[in-house]
């Protein structure tokens, strides 16, 4: 399928993308080759392949989630601008 200078214009409106007219011919040419690459591979037989999440069969090293530090709740609130009661007051944002 070849796309036309008035799909693209199209396209870059749907896409909120500016184009100018000097622009549109190269525009037209690139996205008329991803479409056909994407016709190309849409017709090839897929029935009973399974979907790849990776193309290599790995598996991830996981850590144990073990607390390291423990944070200093006093020390931290020193540095808020206000506090009350162990918590952070900030400034309403919806009346």
């Amino acid at each position: 399928m070849a796309l036309t200078a008035e799909d693209v214009k199209k396209i870059a409106l749907l896409a909120r993308i500016k184009t100018d007219d000097a622009t549109i011919p190269a525009l037209v040419t690139e996205l008329s080759k991803m479409v056909t690459l994407v016709e190309t591979i849409s017709q090839e037989d897929t029935h009973g392949i399974d979907p790849l999440s990776h193309p290599l069969d790995l598996e991830l090293r996981l850590r144990e989630d073990n607390i390291t530090e423990q944070p200093d709740r006093e020390k931290l609130q020193q540095l808020a601008p206000q506090t009350e009661s162990g918590l952070y007051l900030v400034p309403a944002v919806i009346e």
